[in-house]
């Protein structure tokens, strides 16, 4: 087993290194098999060969250890990450992340080099250093500056001013590992800007070109400065090739072939992706951007052509884009989707008029951030587009391909109208379907979804609408709208499969609304004058359309049926029986998660200020509802404490009427017996005034006892 070492296997570079060396067979690179079940035998053993086991270190320590990791090791304690570097075979440092990973190199080179007294077999070091250390570098000939630098030119290089940290390190990187080769090698890669597997330094440009939020992407400058790149992959295999085969060049530059300028880039990424413009800003406005770090602005506006003539000549590497960005930018952007889940959401609402196909159409476009695709909308827009580009035929300033495509759209215009004067208003199938599908096909639908609503009508249309590209030909005589058609689509157009359809424009749930007629015509006649005046919801139009939709959906050829041909079965509702937010939920977990970047910045503050808002309006009602309890508590409590004393003074009186009561008998034999004695004998204390009185009396009382008597 071959352990590996990789620095922040959480980030963009050590993820993506680290993968490819956990997929690979140690030695693979050399000209053995690598795929194959017997390929992967050691021979005579029939054991597998053993793959590179990686361990390291996490940018976030809060984040969660990579399934393809064996170990992470936390880089706050030295001792024990210096441990954990001596268990491995080869050590991979990448230092373009910040600042911290550059000292860490440094540290980790010196510290390894530290223990060669009890390294016992062989350790590689690879710097993943950046083309940044060369950015400052003099022409080789002043005379023709395209000359290409060269792993031969790497004492030569000048860095830029804010990589001279990364320059020193590459520098003690070098010059550790010539002390000692057999226990101790080392290696600085120079790598282009890395792009792919869903974008680095690129990515603000992919995420502004796929939202569509912005007219043109922005060019820094005049564009024209040559930007070394290489796909992260491609990188990755060279490091791999460096573990492999110990090549006796320290020093390598990793770079494709492409040579690409910076607006080449940028507008590869805007035809591709966004909208097909460019903008050239200057140079000071850059950094304006929100998205732009002062490090990527310094990587894009680098002017450097270099050639990484030992990787070419020498390494075995299966190319993901050895041409460049511009040749491979379909890998590229489908690279980018799919690594950060940016795939498109597409649904077909179909039913009666008056069903609700539009509210619901908007809830979900709402909650996906997807397009929502309206007849009357998608009319609209194209007959704005076609009327713009029809008003410049006659403007004398356009180049050859403007005006021809001006006078198309002009001529096409004419036919358009023809067929609307034809047909009572309305224009025929063939034009309703190059209109759906140059909407469906346009980039917005194409990143991010959309909602079809209410069409196609019939079998014939979905079928025409969503045909192959090959299959589908434009109402103009040729097909104007372009399409790439998947592989696995002419796969499987190859295997006979009936009916062939485009699968980039293919609704992937279709949903069916249904309901009584009455109960529709009910609907209708309830809604609001308003809301009815100018609409097609007139109760003539209605009823038309009503009865137009029952003539359509009565075969056995409706455009359900064709959906069902294709195993894309219709998720059926009944309304009113279904409500709304009980087809939102079924539908929500039909189709997952949103595909998107989430809520933006603004929709967070809105999200944030609307629960701030809910939590005080709740925190106020229950001060509220507190306060009432309180009052209707004290309330109650004075009530029981009034009806309390009331009762109280009840039972006093009643005590005090019994006692009086039993009180008459003790009083009339007191006043007969006793009274007249006692009174008498009184009487003769204040007489006589003894020394003692009471004892007088009681003498007294003694001897005047009417018994004695």
């Amino acid at each position: 087993m071959a352990k590996v070492f990789v620095n922040c296997v959480d980030q963009f570079s050590g993820k993506n290194i680290s993968q490819v060396f956990t997929q690979s067979i140690v030695g693979g690179t050399l000209g053995e098999a690598q795929d194959d079940e017997e390929g992967s035998e050691i021979e005579g053993t029939g054991s597998l060969k053993p793959h590179y086991h990686v361990v390291g270190t996490l940018k976030d320590s809060e984040a969660l250890k990579p399934d393809w990791v064996d170990e992470i090791v936390p880089n706050s304690n030295r001792d024990d990450l210096l441990e954990m570097l001596m268990t491995c075979d080869v050590i991979v440092y990448d230092i373009n992340q910040d600042l911290d990973e550059v000292d860490e190199a440094g540290w980790a080179v010196e510290a390894l080099h530290s223990q060669l007294d009890v390294i016992k077999e062989q350790k590689i070091f690879i710097c993943l250093s950046t083309i940044m250390t060369w950015a400052r570098s003099k022409p080789l000939d002043p005379e023709d500056p395209d000359i290409p630098f060269t792993e031969d030119d790497y004492r030569k290089r000048r860095p830029h001013p804010n990589f001279k940290h990364h320059i020193a390190v590459e520098k003690q990187v070098i010059k550790l590992g010539k002390t000692n080769k057999s226990k101790f090698c080392s290696y600085v890669i120079a790598s282009g800007l890395a792009y792919g597997c869903g974008e680095n330094i690129f990515h603000f440009l992919f995420k502004s070109a796929w939202l569509g939020e912005v007219d043109a992407l922005n060019v820094f400058g005049n564009g024209q400065n040559v930007i070394p790149m290489i796909h992260i992959r491609d990188l990755a295999c060279v490091l791999l090739n460096v573990a492999d085969g110990k090549p006796k060049t320290r020093y390598l530059v990793a770079v494709d072939s492409g040579q690409l300028s910076l607006e080449e880039v940028v507008k590869n990424i805007s035809t591709n992706l966004g909208t097909g413009k460019v903008k050239f800003i200057p140079r000071e406005e850059a950094l304006l951007d929100k998205d732009l770090s002062q490090k990527d602005f310094d990587h894009l506006l680098v002017n450097l052509r270099m050639e990484g003539t030992y990787v070419k000549e020498n390494m075995q590497i299966e190319w993901v884009s050895e041409m460049g960005m511009v040749e491979n930018i379909d890998v590229v952007i489908r690279e980018f989707k799919d690594t950060r889940g940016l795939l498109p959401v597409r649904i077909c609402v179909l039913g009666p008029p008056a069903a609700g196909k539009t509210t619901l159409a908007e809830k979900l476009c709402r909650h996906f951030k997807i397009h929502h695709v309206k007849v009357m909308d998608v009319i609209r827009e194209t007959i704005q587009q076609l009327e713009r580009s029809a008003a410049r035929a006659d403007t004398e300033d356009l180049d050859e391909d403007d005006d021809a495509q001006a006078q198309k759209d002009k001529e096409y215009l004419e036919l358009l109208r023809e067929s609307q004067e034809n047909n009572d208003g309305r224009y025929e199938d063939q034009y309703m379907i190059n209109f759906f599908r140059k909407k469906l096909k346009s980039m917005p639908c194409q990143n991010q979804g959309f909602v079809l609503d209410g069409y196609p009508k019939t079998y014939e249309q979905a079928k025409d609408l969503f045909a192959s590209e090959k299959n589908y030909t434009s109402p103009f005589g040729t097909n104007i709208i372009i399409g790439v058609q998947d592989e696995d689509e002419e796969e499987e157009e190859g295997e006979g499969q009936s009916p062939e359809y485009d699968k980039t424009i293919m609704p992937e749930l279709v949903v069916a609304l249904d309901s009584s007629d009455d109960f529709l015509k009910e609907r209708i006649m309830n809604l609001p004058e308003t809301e009815v005046e100018g609409t097609h919801n007139s109760e003539a139009e209605f009823l038309r359309r009503l009865s137009l939709y029952r003539d359509l959906n009565t075969e056995d050829n409706t455009v359900l049926n064709y959906f069902d041909e294709l195993e894309i079965h219709p998720e059926t509702f009944e309304i009113p029986a279904t409500q709304c937010e009980v087809m939102l939920k079924k539908i929500k977990k039909e189709i997952g998660e949103p595909r998107n970047y989430g809520p933006t910045p603004e929709e967070l503050a809105e999200m944030q200020r609307k629960a701030t808002e809910e939590r005080l309006q709740r925190e106020a009602k229950e001060k509220e509802e507190r306060e009432r309890q309180e009052v209707a508590e004290a309330a109650e409590t004075q009530r029981k404490r009034s009806e309390w004393q009331g009762r109280f003074e009840e039972v006093k009186a009643e005590e005090r009427e019994m006692l009086e009561t039993q009180s008459y008998p003790l009083r009339n034999y007191l006043l007969k017996n006793v009274m007249p004695t006692l009174t008498q004998g009184l009487i003769e204390v204040c007489k006589v005034r003894p020394d003692d009185p009471v004892d007088f009396l009681a003498e007294y009382l003694f001897e005047n006892n009417p018994q004695i008597d």
